[in-house]
């Protein structure tokens, strides 16, 4: 089975390209293996590109843990990438359907080379019921103070197709990441689990990120993420509307738009090398 790696900022997948095959493979345990980064290609997860009937391809992503992900924005910008200069599709705006819904991703040309993939990632939902969360919200979860374990958090819940709780910090380096990731994504708040992000404000125009993945860990970027982040610096009041968001692995740039409530994403995508996947069985 070929397959290709990429990643987003450090954020890699390794990305398979099923549009023409119709064999039945079990893709959570095939993400399990290959995912595994001492007994396999090793990847933050597997992208299975698929026929659609609505979008030029349909994007499936699976987690190290073999869970599948809604949505992941960073894999979104590698799919973009490779779709056009592979000529999968020849037009700069491609169409991607995923379990969050439709995404539309713009190829961002510097003369004929791609240099960054704008991605509109939707209108973000705020509604407890959306993320989902148990905590009430009035009528969304702002910097709302909980106990887990003895530990109280802030935290503010955002959904970009995928769940996110954003918590404030004053330092990123006093964060014990491995520590406090596992007990805020699935804490019992999180019915469907939640992705984490640890927020350090730099100045309105600037933020810098730690991101624990749900079924993931500890990742060098989170793309939903960031677009989650800077959702929340706008409803706490701690950010632009426009913003960089710098990850462990790279910036993005971020924009909510106030005219039609859209997310913006625009970072890069990289290849890393092409291969052959041996015993997926």
């Amino acid at each position: 089975m070929e397959f290709i790696k990429m990643h987003g900022l450090g954020n890699d997948f390794i990305i398979i390209n099923n549009l023409k095959n119709s064999a039945s493979i079990d893709y959570a345990q095939l993400a399990t293996r290959a995912c595994n980064r001492n007994f396999g290609v090793g990847a933050d997860g597997l992208v299975i590109l698929l026929p659609s009937e609505k979008a030029h391809v349909t994007m499936r992503i699976f987690n190290p843990d073999g869970s599948e992900a809604e949505m992941c924005g960073n894999a979104t910008r590698c799919v973009g990438r490779y779709l056009y200069e592979k000529e999968i599709v020849k037009e700069k705006f491609i169409t991607i359907s995923t379990l969050a819904g439709l995404i539309i991703t713009e190829v961002i040309l510097d003369g004929l080379t791609v240099k960054n993939i704008k991605v509109n990632m939707g209108s973000p939902r705020l509604k407890p019921e959306e993320i989902p969360t148990t905590l009430s919200g009035n009528p969304e979860v702002i910097n709302q103070l909980i106990e887990i374990n003895g530990q109280h958090f802030a935290v503010t819940c955002v959904s970009m197709g995928n769940p996110h709780c954003i918590i404030y910090v004053e330092d990123l380096k006093d964060v014990p990441l491995e520590k406090w990731g596992p007990l805020v994504e699935k804490a019992p708040v999180f019915p469907a689990y939640t992705n984490v992000e640890f927020v350090q404000i730099i100045n309105k125009s600037t933020v810098k990120v730690k991101v624990w993945e749900r079924g993931a860990g500890a990742t060098m970027a989170c793309g939903t993420g960031a677009c989650a982040v800077a959702v929340a610096g706008v409803l706490n009041g701690k950010n632009n509307r426009d913003v960089e968001v710098i990850l462990p692995g790279g910036s993005l740039h971020i924009e909510w738009s106030k005219q039609d409530n859209t997310v913006y994403m625009t970072g890069a995508a990289e290849y890393v090398f092409e291969g052959n996947l041996l015993n997926i069985n």
